[in-house]
């Protein structure tokens, strides 16, 4: 199921090649999971690349067993297959640019998302130093929503809310991380949701001070808190969100972390609208928590934009960061917690949209602490 247009595919494409000539890139490589999407409506795909020159019409290439299923899928019209193991992607894509009367071009691609052997193709064929890195711009053109882009976003959203409801119901001391992620993962698809666009984090015990942790056979236990952060996908959009529950009792530290991020986010959500920078926003965030005497632990950087990737690498929400947020972003915060190894853990993450004359916040969920 497509959900762009003809029209809106022409208007990307072209938005793209006119980036490339300003930037005298002769040919650009769309070829990770989000971009194949965004650019060309294709979502369910692997093994694909559309080679797209600064000024014609774009050629995809993708695996012969599947060439039917992405003509009928994906809206490039000139669809080519390679044949394993005599051909790769990385050989048709040369085959492709050289065809197109490129021989030393300049060639544009994600620097995340290329694998070794694509690369090394390229690099025996073309001079490296005409590679250009694309990851800003196409993330820059990503970061505003068209409408259906929010819809797919506000569906993934309400559907965490239901995975969240799910855990809490079935939560208590001697269950284990991976049982009450199963029953997230159940809820959210049973509410519409295609797959979760990470691994569940739903943890306790020394793991939630780390940076990306995931749930393990781990058993809950009394006096402890959880953490609870996971996502849902629609058409490939995400919606994201983390509470914190407390079993039991807790050390009063542990509740005033908690409360003082709350009311950090509070005071971002009231001061959150278009013109606001991504500097100003983290400020706000860094001298709040300075006020409860958190800041010499709390992170510099609190929140990403949201969409086809669940950290969007355009807007990062940091300090030092000029960006000016703009209406129809959406963005998450916050992401850090207080790093305090005797007390620290508690989170509170939404998936919240940048609105003209202020925002709102599509994971829909109260942000206090939950108690069990």
């Amino acid at each position: 199921m497509m959900n762009m247009d003809k029209k809106l595919y022409n208007e990307r494409i072209l938005k793209l090649q006119n980036y490339m000539k300003e930037k005298n890139i002769d040919v650009s490589l769309l070829m990770d999971r989000e971009n194949l999407n965004y650019f060309a409506g294709v979502e369910q795909v692997e093994c694909m690349t559309i080679v797209v020159p600064q000024k014609g019409e774009p050629v995809g290439v993708t695996l012969w067993l599947d060439v039917s299923f992405i003509k009928e899928n994906c809206l490039v019209d000139d669809i080519r297959g390679y044949v394993m193991p005599k051909d790769s992607v990385g050989s048709k894509v040369v085959e492709i640019i050289k065809e197109m009367g490129y021989e030393n071009p300049s060639i544009g691609f994600e620097r995340y998302f290329i694998s070794y052997s694509f690369f090394n193709v390229l690099r025996n064929e073309f001079n490296t130093e005409k590679f250009e890195d694309l990851s800003t711009p196409i993330y820059m053109m990503r970061s505003i929503k068209e409408d259906y882009e929010l819809e797919h976003i506000r569906q993934a959203s309400k559907a965490v809310v239901k995975g969240l409801e799910a855990v809490l119901d079935k939560v208590k001391p001697g269950v284990k991380e991976i049982d009450l992620a199963v029953e997230a993962e159940y809820a959210m698809m049973k509410a519409g949701s295609q797959g979760m666009p990470f691994r569940p984090q739903i943890v306790t015990g020394k793991k939630i001070l780390s940076t990306h942790p995931f749930s393990m056979n781990t058993e809950i236990k009394n006096n402890s808190i959880l953490i609870i952060n996971m996502g849902a996908s629609v058409h490939g959009y995400v919606g994201k969100l983390c509470r914190t529950v407390i079993l039991g009792d807790v050390d009063q530290e542990t509740i005033n972390i908690y409360n003082a991020i709350q009311d950090t986010q509070n005071l971002l959500l009231d001061n959150l609208k278009e013109g606001i920078t991504c500097n100003d926003l983290t400020n706000l965030a860094l001298n709040n928590m300075d006020k409860y005497n958190y800041r010499s632990k709390y992170l510099y950087v609190i929140g990403y934009g949201v969409g086809l990737r669940q950290s969007e690498f355009y807007p990062v929400i940091s300090q030092g960061n000029p960006t000016v947020l703009k209406e129809n972003m959406v963005v998450d915060f916050l992401m850090p917690t207080v790093y305090d190894k005797k007390f620290g853990g508690p989170r509170l993450t939404d998936t919240i949209l940048v609105k003209k004359d202020g925002s709102e916040v599509l994971s829909k969920y109260p942000n206090d602490i939950i108690r069990k």
